[in-house]
Formats: structure tokens, sequence, C-alpha cells
């Protein structure tokens, strides 16, 4: 039967995912660091697939993730009041158009931060 109809496909989009990361052998953060957290946007159908794409590049990198926050698409994000700036928006795009993760920005964490706020 031909004319059923075919699963549309669904439309990739972009998330905003904050990565928080330990440490392992050869991960490039800074000496001392006991881990850091990751800006990335990722593409994926749903939130759940940008985040398992996103854990699976970062552990290719020699990274230990620990945990993913997501922070949704530019439209939820925009909904929830956030300013998206024109560079944000580029890289958002960017992960878009090559199917890809990019890593926005990368904070090294340092010894115990607890008692700062």
């Amino acid at each position: 039967m031909s004319d059923k109809p075919v699963k549309p496909k669904r439309p990739q989009q972009v998330y905003t995912l904050l990565v928080e990361v330990g440490r392992s052998a050869d991960d490039g953060l800074p000496k001392g660091a006991t881990g850091a957290g990751l800006l990335c946007y990722a593409s994926g159908v749903d939130e759940a697939e940008a985040v398992r794409e996103t854990v699976a590049i970062l552990k290719q990198a020699d990274l230990a993730p620990l945990d993913v926050t997501g922070y949704g698409t530019i439209e939820e994000r925009e909904k929830q009041g956030h300013e998206i700036e024109a560079e944000e928006r580029e890289l958002m795009q960017r992960a878009l158009d090559e199917n890809s993760v990019i890593v926005a920005q990368m904070t090294p964490f340092f010894g115990d931060d607890k008692g700062s706020a």
C-alpha cells in the first residue's frame, strides 16, 4: 500500500544545553581544575536526541559528562524572556546547518566553590 502516508520527518532544531563535566585523563582542562561547565548548542529532532549526541561527542573528546541541563530551543528561550545576542544566534544556526554540537563556552571549575554564590 503505497498510499499509506509516510511518517513525516521531524525537523532538526537547536537546543541550548549546559553540560557539567568532571576530570578524565586527557580532557585538556587546566591544571588544578576539578571539572568544567560547557555551554553547548546541539541539533536534534528533540531535546533528548540533542543531549545524547552531545554526551557522545564529549566522551569522544575525552571529557567526562556528569550532568546536562536543557534550556530548550531558541523559541522556547525567547518565550522565557532570554535575550539572545547575534553571536549566539550565529552559533545556533551553525549547529543547525552542520547538524552538529557547538561548544560555545567552557568555564573550568577550581577547588570547592560551595562558599561562593
